[in-house]
């Protein structure tokens, strides 16, 4: 499966793409099995291709279409039945096949089909399962993992010298206690100066740490001031704990977390306007400011439902006008290299109007 830096740049690509007068196929596939253990997106992708085929007379634009239905298809057939969901963009007529297989899962079945690939949901997919590192560690042993689009991209593990206890007393007992004692610092410098260089080298923002308490708190003594910035929370992990434990709670501290900053980074966001300062707030200031190539990070709510004051019914069959609006927005965000960072609370998004963007300079 692609790792994270590959997927941004391939929907970097995506977003330049043009089609030209051929339909472009966005297709998302949520691949784990249902309550019966049975695939489900079989009949669904047979049905809702032959729909759109329908809908488009003998002409190129068909051919295309056609074309497009047969590969997805074949391709289908081959799919990894580990993967819990896909993301697929075709247009035969313009030479484009992408498919990604995904370790995250995809909430819902969805195929569309337009002029410009329907890339909103794996921009926001991107986002909600960046990367982060997870460092569990007791007095003899460490687990490094770094996590990304929901599964481990690398993982590595640091082995230290076990000591035993003896029953010794009076002086021997007390070099024996320092010998323990510095062994456990040196343990701790060492996974210390591994996990700096890992969030320096790999520009790593978010960190969890979890294993033994003594352990844990000699790290975060010895952690530079970076890394521990970079801290969201200290979780009570067993160090030899199955990797989707790991996962699974890790991934709950990572949303916490984001409840608490998404409100921060609005309010930020907020003031930064109202001082007349470098943002901008509303769906006709944000995508005014994108084409200008002003906008250094756009702040977006993670449901299309939450952007005020679209106007119209959409420019096809399958996207809402809202939702062809935030995917527009997304293109243009991707096109210009500007960050998206997507606002889970629909409440916290509405005071933006659904979108805003801090600028990198005024027009």
């Amino acid at each position: 499966m692609p790792q994270l830096d590959e997927l941004a740049a391939q929907l970097d690509r995506l977003a330049a793409f043009e089609s030209g007068p051929f339909p472009v196929v966005s297709l998302y596939l949520n691949l784990q099995a249902d309550a019966r253990g049975r695939d489900s997106f079989g009949p669904f992708v047979r049905k809702e291709l032959a729909a759109r085929i329908n809908t488009f007379s003998v002409a190129p634009e068909r051919e295309s279409l056609e074309r497009d239905a047969k590969r997805i298809e074949a391709y289908l057939e081959g799919l990894d039945r580990s993967t819990n969901g896909l993301a697929l963009f075709a247009c035969h007529g313009a030479e484009l096949f992408e498919a990604f297989q995904l370790a995250a899962p995809i909430d819902a079945h969805r195929l569309s089909v337009s002029t410009q690939p329907h890339l909103y949901p794996l921009a926001r997919l991107l986002d909600e399962y960046r990367r982060y590192l997870v460092l569990l560690a007791d007095t003899n042993r460490a687990r490094i993992f770094v996590f990304a689009a929901n599964e481990a991209e690398r993982k590595s593990e640091i082995e230290g010298q076990k000591t035993k206890r003896h029953k010794v007393g009076g002086m021997s007992q007390a070099r024996y206690q320092r010998h323990v004692e510095n062994y456990h610092l040196q343990h701790a410098s060492e996974i210390a100066d591994v996990i700096a260089r890992a969030v320096r080298d790999e520009k790593i923002d978010h960190v969890i740490i979890a294993g033994d308490q003594t352990m844990v708190a000699r790290l975060q003594e010895q952690l530079p001031k970076d890394v521990t910035e970079r801290v969201v929370d200290v979780l009570r992990l067993n160090v030899n704990a199955s990797e989707r434990t790991i996962v699974d709670a890790t991934l709950a501290a990572l949303r916490e977390q984001d409840a608490q900053t998404d409100r921060e980074r609005v309010e930020e966001l907020l003031g930064a306007f109202r001082a007349n300062g470098l943002a901008c707030v509303g769906l006709d200031h944000t995508r005014a400011a994108l084409e200008l190539g002003q906008v250094d990070e756009m702040v977006i709510a993670a449901s299309p439902d939450a952007i005020a004051k679209v106007k119209g019914n959409g420019k096809g069959q399958d996207l809402s006008a809202k939702e062809q609006a935030a995917n527009d927005l997304v293109l243009q965000a991707r096109k210009t290299g500007a960050s998206i960072r997507f606002i889970e609370d629909a409440s916290i998004a509405a005071v933006l109007g659904g979108v805003g963007a801090f600028l990198r300079f005024k027009a």
